[in-house]
């Protein structure tokens, strides 16, 4: 894969990087910002403590589709409006210690 990343590029993912609080995100950066310097997938992976596919994708990823976020959003809701409303005005009255207690409520 060719490195290909302008000055302005490498201006935009440094800054990135400083502002991103997920990790994850903040490890592909990096693992792109290495890439492009020179660095092969082997050293990468021993620097940033990933495995070296996880590399390769994030490397391929961003270069492909400038994709920087993993895929994960989590799943759809069970729950109606109405049912989530209804907890989180349980939720402002109600003050739980342990979120097992929280289950059994909502059980």
């Amino acid at each position: 894969m060719e490195r290909k990343l302008s000055q302005k590029e490498r201006a935009t993912l440094i800054a990135c990087h400083r502002k991103e609080r997920n990790g994850k995100v903040r490890d592909r950066i990096k693992a792109v910002l290495a890439y492009d310097e020179g660095y092969s997938y082997s050293e990468i992976v021993r620097i940033l403590l990933l495995d070296n596919e996880t590399i390769r994708r994030h490397i391929k990823d961003y270069f492909d589709e400038n994709k920087l976020a993993p895929e994960n959003g989590g799943s759809e809701s069970h729950w109606s409006q109405a049912e989530l409303l209804k907890l989180k005005a349980h939720l402002v009255e109600v003050t739980y210690l342990y979120v097992k207690d929280i289950c059994v409520y909502v059980k």
